[in-house]
Formats: C-alpha cells, structure tokens, sequence
C-alpha cells in the first residue's frame, strides 16, 4: 500500500496548523491511535479535553471528579495492585495491618534518642541504600512514563537490597515511593499519570533494613531531549528549596537549638518570594520511621531541645512559590497534600547525623547523582 504525502494535521482544538513530530505520550503508551501536535503549548494548551480519550478507551479515571481542585493536576486511576515484597525480607510492623506500633508516651515524653556507634552503623548503611534507589528512580525520570512506573522502579530497587520499602502500608499509604509533582507538595500516591515536558517531579524514597530506616527526597525538573528547559518559576521554586535545606545543614552542630533551622529556612524563603509549609515537618528517624525530635521549618516554633551528637534527624523543608503563607490542602485520598493556591512547591530531604564537631549528611548524594543544580548551556546553574 502506497504511503500518503498527506500531511498531518494537529490534534489541538481549533488547531489548523500542520502536525509535527510531537506524539501524545498516553496515546503511544496505551496503544491508541497516535494523536500529533504542532507544538509542546499546543499539546499542553490541549491536554484536558486530549486526555478524555484516555478515560473513554483505556477506563482510567478521576476518583474525584467533583472536588474543587486548587490546581491543574488530577489523580488518574485505577491505582495498580499492591506490590508484593518476599517472605525473607524483614518487614516494619505495620506490613500487615498498616499501624505503626510506636511506644507508649513517645510523643508526650518527647525522648530524643542518641545512638550508639552500632546504631551510627546501622543508619550509614540504610541510608546509603536509600541513596541508590533515590538515584536509580531519577535516572528513569521522562516525559511520558507515570508514576506507578517509578513506584515500580524503586519497589523491585528496594527488593534487590533485602529492604522493605517504608511508606508501603504505613498508615494504609498503598504504594512504596511518594510522588510529589507540580502542586503536590508532598506525600503523592504513585497512579497512571503521564509526566509532562515542563513538570517538576519530587521522589520521596525511605527504606527499612536491618532494623532501621533512612529517609531523602529531592524535587527533579522532568525535560525531554528537545526541551528548551525548565520554566523561571519552576527553577525558583525548585532552587529555593535546595538552598533552603542547604543552609539549614549547615548549622547543624552539637549545641544548636532544633529551633533555628525554622527560622534558617523561613528567612531564605521569603527572601526568594516563596512561603513555607508549616503542616509538616522533619523528624527523629532510626529504629522508628518518624519520632521526636520534629524539626519544624518555620521561624518562632517551639520545636524541644538541642543538637547532640548521635542523634538523627531529618530537615525536609516543603516551599510553595510565592507569599501565600504556604497553606496546604489534602484530596480525598486522605495522603495528597496541595498548595491551596494550586502554586507550584517542591522539597529537599536528607537523613542527618549529628557528630562530635558537626554533622554528617547519610544521605548526600555521589558525585554522579541525577539531582542537584540544573547545569544551563553556558555552563552556569541554574540558581
């Protein structure tokens, strides 16, 4: 059969320009009929109503279709089953009934735990592992790929080193990785959303192994090949929150009170023309997932105590971009936390050790980490 010479026209509403090499990712990955665009805004302008033809042939869904959403994002369901982990892999107790079994009075008493050199030990070698999945699931960020893929990524990553991934039932949380794009500021559910050319991506990977767990996240700029980079306020965004827990860090001594780095980080923030997220906060971190001390990233907390050496602890600042007091809201799913202005937010995460002089970051990413500053064509970050 002889081919056509007949161009193609775009696929975009009231569109009558002609088609380029531009495919809807969904459409391929689906197996539809291959819609093209003319441009990356074509697509992007056109993807709301595009994307029904994926609800109307495939049966993914909106669980929510009358909640007022503060921004252009969407859950896209079904969410695939529960991954399974093996019978030889140790496992928090939470595995089966999804409730964390922390000790009596553990809040009230606010106990912050110093850990022997075995424990030091321990939280080295579980944060280095976490590092590696961290690093495996960004090297697979693109347009086109979803969430549940990446949930899979770091599931199998975490099965490889005889690790449990920690969010997986904690609380009921029904995926191994929180994936955080655009608005989501922290804590979303991996689904069958399609990352775009231009979104900003956060993974948040804990494991659990030989009895402890580690903890990091950071926020990627998700780019095509052809992309012409990451849009101004995406880059701010992103680069406030590096810098904010970057300076944080930097304080982190023997001595200093777990109060000042709210204060740290709020200062830089709204310098910037960004807010803090004031709902969550870091946290005590070994043996249990999430215990005292809370680091709390705005300025005049009233977070408890001082910084001695052995304790551990994260600082994970959430920043939306402009001064909207960084108010949050949460979807129905119960997990979702949004920016309440649908404004874009992203976060930095690492496990901290304190020393006997300073501190030591368990997490710190390798020399060939995929995160990090943005490297522009001139060479320069993109700070």
């Amino acid at each position: 059969m002889a081919k056509s010479s007949m161009k193609p026209t775009c696929s975009g509403a009231e569109c009558d320009n002609e088609a380029g090499t531009l495919q809807c990712p969904t459409c391929l990955k689906l197996g539809l009929e291959v819609s093209y665009f003319c441009s990356q805004e074509c697509f992007k302008n056109n993807w709301a109503d595009h994307k029904l033809l994926h609800k109307k042939n495939t049966g993914i869904y909106n669980p929510f279709p009358s909640y007022p959403f503060t921004g252009s994002l969407r859950p896209v369901y079904p969410l695939t089953p529960r991954r399974k982990v093996p019978d030889h892999i140790a496992k928090p107790d939470w595995y089966r009934d999804g409730i964390p079994k922390y000790p009596p009075n553990m809040r009230r008493l606010n106990k912050h735990e110093v850990l022997d050199q075995a424990g030091q030990q321990a939280m080295r070698t579980v944060c280095r592992l976490t590092r590696e999945v961290l690093d495996i699931a960004a090297a697979a960020i693109r347009p086109g790929i979803t969430t549940d893929y990446l949930d899979e990524i770091v599931h199998n990553a975490c099965i490889e080193r005889n690790a449990y991934p920690s969010p997986l039932n904690y609380n009921h949380f029904p995926k191994s990785l929180c994936t955080s794009p655009n608005e989501v500021i922290c804590h979303g559910i991996p689904d069958q959303r399609v990352l775009l050319d231009g979104d900003i991506l956060n993974l948040d990977v804990s494991l659990y192994f030989n009895g402890y767990h580690g903890d990091v996240n950071e926020t990627y700029h998700v780019l095509s090949p052809t992309s012409r980079g990451p849009s101004p306020s995406a880059s701010l965004v992103v680069d406030t929150a590096r810098e904010c827990l970057s300076l944080a860090i930097a304080q982190v001594k023997p001595g200093t009170p777990l109060g000042e780095f709210g204060a740290i980080i709020e200062k830089h923030a709204k310098s910037k023309g960004c807010s803090v997220v004031k709902s969550y906060c870091g946290h005590g971190i070994h043996k249990l997932f999430h215990c005292p001390p809370d680091i709390l990233h705005y300025e005049r907390n009233k977070s408890v105590g001082v910084c001695k050496p052995g304790m551990t602890f994260t600082i994970e600042p959430m920043i939306t971009l402009g001064l909207n007091g960084g108010r949050d809201r949460t979807w129905p799913d119960g997990w979702t936390a949004v920016s309440v202005d649908g404004a874009l937010t992203a976060q930095f995460e690492h496990t901290l050790l304190v020393t006997e002089d300073g501190v030591e970051v368990l997490t710190a990413q390798p020399p060939d980490s995929p995160g990090g500053p943005l490297v522009l064509e001139d060479g320069a970050s993109d700070f």
